[in-house]
């Protein structure tokens, strides 16, 4: 097993800039060379057992043979054409199985490449919706504090900016308006009140059903997207489920909403919608919605158009991962990692410095009661052959649902022997 570095690393990290890290005091990432299955290989010949599923993508694991051979054979045909006055199959097909998927009412498909994206999206078509309609003064969203939504300039105004990713920019941001989640009677009442003396100036409530991921893993009832939908109909407001991180099955139903038995106007999709393997988002609106863009004046047109919109690559493995949906047990398998989680985490209540344990369906969460070094975790997770990666105070599992119990297992007993490992080193 090599321990030195390969060259591609040592000659071009000089070069590249990475995601929410200080490049100055950052270890050095970890070098991949493949993946398989549930395993990332290093290129020292390490192999780790992937606990995050590649940011919550890679839903049936890496290299699954049906989204491999889908994509390999629509790049002989066509890797991409524009969809500007042009259209192909496998958009057309996707969209129309989405639909089908999503059920009743969210009929209209528009297509992006990324979550961030896919929610501006959402924002212009409800803002848009009510000027269309004669009511151009509804321009607020309505969002909640614990949410993220995505780092572009439109989603940065509706995270809540206690989470701390986007404080470089305050004062640069207009902020849409941020209230706490009805999930009690009290703040159902504070919520109402606030709705009850701006609903003429709002355009939709946006949330993320079930968990509020990036925000910290924290999770509500279904009746609290019950209440909203209540509230957002009874004031004339359209609503917004934010499904980048919980659809596909990660809360344990194939949509997070279905556990409410209530329906959006608009939903978001992304991240697990190609099974990790392609990027590709998408807003799908109602009826209704779409309706309100329907017009001889151009202008009442959705003047957005992304570059790569409707992907003919991303849409083919968007496809072959919901064939994998229909042809193999995945919400079955998410039952069982649940189980597992509840299982293999549970010993981490009785650690000093952690605060709560939370699981709900493929999502394992440990909140700690202070800030840890996240880079020390992260390299205790690396040695014992695990990539976690930590942020905040949340520790978390968001397996594929394909990982075999076994390795489920090993990662949650990695979790509880780090974290008591940095109990006992770091005693209050």
């Amino acid at each position: 097993m090599s321990t030195s570095s390969p060259d591609w690393l040592t000659h071009g990290h000089p070069h590249i800039w990475l995601p929410y890290t200080q490049m100055k005091t950052a270890d050095q990432p970890a070098p991949v060379a493949r993946t398989q299955g549930c395993r990332i290989e290093l290129a020292d010949g390490r192999v780790l057992i992937d606990g995050i599923a590649s940011w919550w993508t890679a839903c049936h694991g890496y290299n699954h043979p049906h989204i491999v051979h889908a994509v390999q054979a629509q790049l002989e045909r066509m890797p991409h054409v524009m969809f500007g006055g042009l259209v192909h199959e496998p958009a057309l097909t996707l969209a129309r199985r989405l639909c089908a998927l999503l059920g009743p009412g969210l009929d209209r498909v528009f297509f992006t490449e990324s979550g961030s994206v896919s929610v501006e999206v959402a924002m212009k078509m409800a803002m848009q919706y009510w000027s269309n309609l004669g009511e151009p003064q509804r321009r607020r969203i309505l969002a909640f504090r614990g949410g993220y939504h995505g780092d572009t300039f439109g989603t940065m105004a509706v995270c809540d900016p206690g989470i701390g990713m986007h404080t470089a920019f305050d004062g640069a941001v207009a902020r849409q308006d941020l209230c706490e989640l009805p999930t009690d009677e009290a703040r159902a009442d504070n919520l109402e009140a606030w709705l009850a003396a701006r609903a003429d100036q709002v355009a939709a409530i946006l949330v993320e059903p079930l968990v509020q991921g990036a925000g910290g893993m924290r999770m509500h009832a279904p009746a609290v997207l019950a209440r909203l939908r209540e509230m957002a109909d009874r004031h004339g407001i359209l609503l917004i489920f934010d499904e980048i991180f919980t659809g596909f099955g990660r809360t344990g139903s194939l949509f997070a909403f279905e556990q409410a038995g209530v329906r959006p106007d608009i939903v978001t999709l992304s991240k697990a919608l190609t099974g990790g393997t392609l990027p590709l988002a998408a807003t799908v609106a109602s009826q209704r919605v779409f309706e309100g863009f329907w017009s001889d004046d151009p202008t009442h047109a959705l003047m957005h158009g992304p570059t790569y919109m409707g992907h003919a690559l991303g849409c083919a493995a968007a496809l072959a991962s919901l064939d994998l949906f229909e042809t193999e047990p995945r919400l079955a398998q998410v039952r069982v990692i649940e189980g597992l989680l509840r299982e293999g985490l549970a010993p981490c209540n009785a650690l000093p410095g952690v605060r709560e344990v939370r699981v709900m369906g493929a999502i394992g969460a440990i909140e700690l009661a202070s800030r840890p070094d996240p880079a020390a975790l992260r390299r205790a997770f690396l040695e014992a052959g695990a990539w976690i990666r930590p942020f905040g105070r949340i520790v978390y599992l968001t397996p594929a649902f394909v990982m075999p119990p076994e390795d489920l297992r090993r990662l949650t007993g990695v979790i509880c022997e780090v974290l008591g490992a940095s109990a006992a080193a770091h005693p209050a």
